[in-house]
């Protein structure tokens, strides 16, 4: 019954938003060139739906997307794991791995374009550098704050070696780890659409270039209807992936309120 009522308290809530959007609009309280009339932004999205332009484009971005960020996963845990279990690898990796984490993602744009040009790997790269220090951090803190008694009674028990790490360290790391994956998701998210913005090539237009190329265009539906399309599409993905893992983890540690 509540999560009813809190999913019609937010549809109710966006209804009002979408009249009182229409409102201000139609009161000419800005100019249309500037911000457009949502039902602009809908017929937008309504045409290139139909034909087939936003599902093309939402495709390549999620395939991009994959790519980049499982391979930045990869890259990130293993990165971590190194810097939480050797002390060198912690006071050299470790240091550019927290310097490189403040680094904005679009930083990475042009030295991509000098490396790789503007090919698919030049956007790919922008994705991974976005993606693997957040889920290196990640990976380090959740091994350095493992307690120590379940290494040593997992070791009277008899754990060595690869079965201790697979069946006691790892389980000990996830929330660590689905908060290094969700926190990487959304880094991954915002390395791409920089990446598709300033790299242009003709594999295949995603997300990013319809952002862009309504900008070019002065088309403010388009890009007001693509950022919506974005911020649809983030939220699914946290509701049907990082959160069922969350609940699961609070289930199975007992946190749940």
């Amino acid at each position: 019954m509540k999560g009813l009522r809190r999913r019609l308290v937010t549809c109710l809530f966006f209804v009002l938003v979408f009249f009182v959007w229409e409102a201000m609009f139609r009161a000419r309280i800005w100019s249309r060139v500037l911000v457009p009339s949502p039902v602009d932004v809908f017929v937008y999205l309504y045409h290139a739906a139909r034909e087939g332009t936003l599902f093309v484009a939402t495709w390549v971005t999620f395939k991009r997307l994959l790519i980049g960020y499982g391979s930045g996963l990869l890259t990130g845990a293993l990165l971590g794991f190194l810097n939480a279990r050797f002390r060198i690898a912690d006071a050299t990796l470790g240091v550019i791995t927290l310097g490189f984490q403040t680094l904005p993602s679009v930083c990475w744009v042009p030295l991509s374009l000098l490396w790789f040009g503007q090919t698919e790997a030049a956007m790919q790269f922008v994705v991974i550098m976005g993606t693997v220090w957040s889920m290196a951090i990640a990976v380090a803190d959740g091994v350095r704050n493992i307690p120590p008694i379940y290494g040593r009674a997992a070791r009277t028990m008899g754990a060595t070696g690869f079965n201790l790490w697979f069946c006691v360290m790892l389980p000990a790391t996830l929330p660590f780890l689905v908060s290094g994956m969700k926190q990487s998701w959304a880094f991954a998210w915002r390395s791409l659409m920089a990446a598709e913005i300033y790299v242009t090539i003709l594999t295949g237009f995603g997300l990013g270039h319809l952002l862009h190329y309504g900008r070019e265009l002065h088309a403010m539906d388009q890009v007001l209807g693509i950022i919506l399309v974005i911020i649809v599409l983030g939220l699914v993905i946290t509701r049907l992936v990082f959160t069922p893992m969350e609940q699961f983890l609070a289930r199975r540690w007992g946190t749940v309120k």
